[in-house]
């Protein structure tokens, strides 16, 4: 049962960062640079990915101390 909830929170987490980052290139390009609406996909999945499994995995660590 703790995988799951494990889970459901890496995904939950990943799908959270993940649009932030997008909305946050976005109108970075929009608004800082003057290049139109580009999206850095590389960099949101990559944070996406990175922040979606540390943050869960370090607080299923702390919360079993």
């Amino acid at each position: 049962m703790r995988n799951k909830g494990l889970i459901i929170s890496i995904l939950l987490t990943f799908a959270l960062t993940f649009i932030t980052t997008v909305v946050v290139t976005l109108l970075w390009n929009l608004l800082i640079e003057k290049s139109g609406a580009v999206v850095d996909w590389k960099t949101s999945f990559l944070f996406a990915i990175i922040i979606g499994l540390v943050i869960p995995i370090v607080r299923s660590r702390d919360s079993t101390k």
